[in-house]
């Protein structure tokens, strides 16, 4: 039996999608500038440059299901527009990673440069260290019950119809499964 709320999942299709849309492009803009040379060699432009790879393997996947303009049941849209969001959910969760990671390690970079650029001293190399520190702190912090709690958040802050987004659980088994 119809719900009546095909239009508020479609609309929740729209936003996923958006989102996606506007982590890939955050993504892309700070992993553009990358720099060449030994310094690639450094854990945070090591990051940089699989946040890369992994967002652009991300989008060359597309999404798994597309919305049919042909199906005249509502159940069957129904179905289908809850399958969709699910892989939506899982492609903005994916992007949402990447881009935590591109965040930390763009921190890394502001403030590896910041003890580069001030006088050498003595600490200098234990400053270093202490920025590689901050770094893997700051990705050990990104699991996947985080992202799915912030995303969640932004979502409720946003005023967004939540109600059938998927639990962690079925997003972790959707991307799982996809691999």
């Amino acid at each position: 039996m119809a719900d009546g709320l095909n239009d508020a999942r479609a609309l929740r299709v729209a936003e996923l999608v958006n989102d996606f849309r506007t982590l890939h492009l955050q993504i892309c803009e700070h992993t553009s500038n990358l720099p060449s040379g030994s310094e690639t060699q450094l854990e945070g432009y090591q990051i940089l440059v699989r946040s890369w790879a992994a967002a652009q393997s991300l989008l060359d996947s597309g999404f798994a299901a597309t919305p049919s303009q042909e199906i005249d049941d509502p159940e069957a849209q129904k179905a289908e527009l809850r399958q969709i969001i699910l892989d939506a959910s899982a492609k903005r969760f994916q992007a949402h990673k990447i881009y935590l990671q591109v965040a930390a390690a763009r921190r890394w970079v502001t403030n590896r440069t910041e003890v580069l650029r001030s006088p050498k001293s003595p600490d200098t190399d234990a400053r270093l260290r202490h920025v590689d520190e901050i770094l893997r702190q700051e990705l050990a912090e990104i699991t996947d019950q985080f992202i799915h709690a912030d995303l969640r958040k932004a979502d409720v802050r946003a005023g967004h119809w939540v109600d059938e987004d998927p639990p962690l659980a079925a997003v972790m088994m959707w991307i799982n499964s996809q691999h």
